[in-house]
């Protein structure tokens, strides 16, 4: 039974929290999502802090880890020169204190 426990928790946190594995794309049509980078914190809708290990980049709050294959990644996105291309804008954090969500209507972008 305990067994059985283990594996409803375990399946209940993997479909609720999904990795934020990403990969840069070289064109716009292999994204699944558009991304452009604002200067300010206060444009942004996800702030986002790249971490150093895939274990890191749990949840959907912005903690990403950029794999090296697009076959690892959960999301595939595109940086866009202009803001008006963009599906999502984001804000590079210097501290994993700063990754989170501005604007949470955007949230299921990256679901």
């Amino acid at each position: 039974m305990e067994k059985y426990l283990a594996l409803i928790f375990g399946l209940f946190f993997t479909l609720q929290f999904p990795a934020q594995k990403v990969f840069s794309v070289d064109y716009q049509s292999e994204a699944d999502v558009k991304v452009y980078v604002v200067k300010y914190e206060s444009q942004a809708d996800l702030k986002v802090y790249k971490v150093d290990y895939q274990s890191q980049a749990e949840g959907n709050e912005g903690k990403w880890f950029f794999v090296k294959y697009p076959s690892q990644a959960d999301k595939k996105i595109y940086f866009v020169d202009f803001e008006s291309q963009a599906d999502l804008k984001i804000f590079f954090g210097k501290y994993q204190s700063q990754a989170g969500w501005s604007k949470k209507e955007k949230k299921q972008l990256i679901y």
